[in-house]
């Protein structure tokens, strides 16, 4: 083999390891480009999830904090219709209260109505001697009263007539302009038995107290449509 053949074999070689060296780096040039989009792909898909979930959880802080609002918004707006219906309650009682004070201004009626309340308090007392409680403006209309009251009790009750005897101490007045914002009795009276244990307090205003609490439920439902809690 001459010199020109050798050399046309070394150039061969040369240029089949350049063409395989070419693919190589084409191969690897591929193969890098794959792995980098692959990579990319992964990384833009991650920050994507992670925005994402960063929105959700923005999102969800914000309906929280809606619904708070909202709560205390309707919370709010349900404590302001409450208290308007207990003010109109209250006005309707503190007018039913006034009225009291022009029961005792007649005083047939209330010499009446005095009587039937010492007899009503004795048939649930039901003992041979009581302590009466009144106005120290009515103890003189008691008086009055007192002898004919204990005689109907005996009838109803079937009993002898009990001892009554007129406290000194005396139920407060009625509501002036000086002290208006202190005790006050519209009238009636609270008969006790004498060893204080068994109390009935049968004055207006306990009675309209109890009238008025029986009633609530309908009063409400009259006015507002709903029944006290």
């Amino acid at each position: 083999m001459n010199d020109a053949d050798v050399q046309k074999q070394i150039q061969q070689m040369v240029r089949f390891i350049r063409q395989e060296a070419e693919e190589k780096a084409n191969e690897i040039s591929v193969s890098a480009e794959e792995e980098f989009n692959i990579e990319k792909l992964q990384l833009v898909e991650a920050e994507k999830k992670k925005i994402k979930q960063e929105y959700e959880r923005k999102e969800k802080q914000v309906q929280i904090r809606r619904k708070i609002e909202y709560s205390m918004q309707l919370n709010a707006s349900r404590i302001k219709v409450l208290q308007a219906q207990d003010d109109l309650v209250n006005s309707m009682k503190d007018d039913a209260s006034k009225e009291l004070l022009r029961v005792s201004g007649d005083h047939f009626q209330y010499t009446k109505l005095l009587k039937e309340l010492i007899v009503q308090s004795l048939l649930r007392l039901k003992e041979p001697a009581v302590l009466l409680r009144c106005r120290k403006d009515d103890v003189v209309l008691v008086e009055g009263v007192l002898d004919s009251a204990k005689e109907e009790y005996a009838q109803k009750a079937n009993v002898h007539q009990p001892e009554i005897v007129i406290d000194d101490v005396y139920l407060p007045p009625v509501p002036t302009y000086h002290n208006a914002h202190g005790p006050f009795c519209s009238g009636g009276v609270v008969l006790a038995s004498r060893d204080g244990k068994i109390v009935c307090e049968n004055t207006l205003d306990a009675r309209l107290e109890v009238a008025f609490r029986k009633k609530l439920p309908q009063i409400r439902r009259e006015l507002f449509g709903v029944v006290a809690a």
